[in-house]
């Protein structure tokens, strides 16, 4: 059975650990539960694999698929599949066997590979309400914005923005100093988790904490509410009632997988710095929720909502299907 946090923080074998080596806890006061949760993480983890690569390999073998809309889509499928496999591994670990010894390195790794993807998945979001926004509002003109050079420059970019804005992270954590514990109330190592158990002024941390989620998120969701009014302001002066529904049916998808993006990350953003009576053990729960959700239903929603894909799926199933039975054949 796992140790409680109170038995870890107690025994002598975690209060004085070599300084290149955490302890990563996992939900605290639900450890006789760890096992029995780990059948969910494996769900959404199968879900995740499943929907996202069948997503990447219907949009990559579809030529009709091949636009600047799809092609953002791979883009936050592989991301999806990088962020919520980033903390996967050890998440498992801990829950299986209580295994959460994690190396100084492996932690700060962990960390700014999870918040860079997290960023980086905002940023597609914001190009993906931008691709919606000149679709819409400027459809003669879509082809020359969005060409595949800018498509590129677009994905450098957010790869750049997340990396960059994440890169002091590991920095800020590295000059702290661990001398009384090394245990990590959490199931992986989030920055403002890491944060506590130093010994250190850690005020810089919580500085850039703040930081970065207001230039990263802060500025990515109002735009891309800004573009939702400009959108919508579109769709309002069109005097076809089909055409105001075809026009609002290319964004449907896009406006579940925002919400379904930023609602778990902004409870658990606020809950974490604000909510000090939330219970340790929600704050943990919100944190998975917030990895583990969102890349697990985004490729159904974009599934069953979006048409092209929707019948896409379908056609390579029944391909795949045909090809195996004339093989038994």
């Amino acid at each position: 059975m796992p140790r409680t946090l109170g038995q870890t923080m107690k025994s002598p074998n975690y209060t004085y650990l070599d300084s290149s080596v955490f302890f990563l806890v996992g939900i605290p006061g639900l450890e006789q539960f760890h096992l029995w949760l780990s059948l969910p993480v494996c769900c959404l983890c199968t879900a995740t694999i499943v929907g996202n690569v069948t997503i990447l390999v219907v949009v990559a073998t579809e030529p009709v698929l091949h636009k600047p809309v799809y092609l953002f889509l791979r883009m936050f499928s592989t991301i999806d599949l990088a962020a919520s496999f980033s903390p996967v591994p050890k998440l498992l670990a801990i829950l299986w066997c209580g295994a959460g010894h994690i190396s100084a390195s492996a932690c700060l790794a962990q960390m700014f590979f999870i918040h860079a993807f997290c960023m980086m998945e905002s940023t597609v979001l914001l190009e993906m309400a931008f691709d919606r926004y000149v679709a819409i509002c400027h459809p003669l003109h879509y082809a020359t914005i969005l060409t595949d050079t800018i498509i590129v420059r677009i994905a450098v970019a957010a790869m750049v923005q997340g990396s960059i804005l994440m890169l002091p992270c590991p920095f800020l954590i590295g000059r702290l100093k661990f001398c009384q514990s090394h245990v990590i109330p959490h199931t992986y190592c989030e920055h403002m988790a890491v944060v506590p158990p130093a010994c250190g002024d850690p005020r810089p941390n919580r500085v850039y904490g703040l930081a970065a989620a207001r230039l990263g998120i802060g500025v990515d969701l109002p735009c891309i509410g800004l573009s939702y009014v400009l959108i919508a302001r579109a769709v309002l002066r069109l005097s076809s009632h089909e055409a105001r529904s075809k026009a609002l049916g290319t964004c449907g998808s896009h406006v579940c997988v925002i919400l379904i993006s930023y609602t778990p990350a902004l409870f658990s953003f606020f809950t974490h710095r604000f909510g000090h009576h939330v219970p340790l053990h929600i704050h943990i729960l919100l944190a998975n929720v917030y990895l583990l959700f969102p890349p697990a239903l985004n490729p159904i929603v974009y599934g069953v909502k979006t048409k092209e894909i929707r019948e896409r799926v379908v056609r390579v199933f029944q391909r795949g299907h045909g090809t195996g039975v004339k093989a038994s054949e």
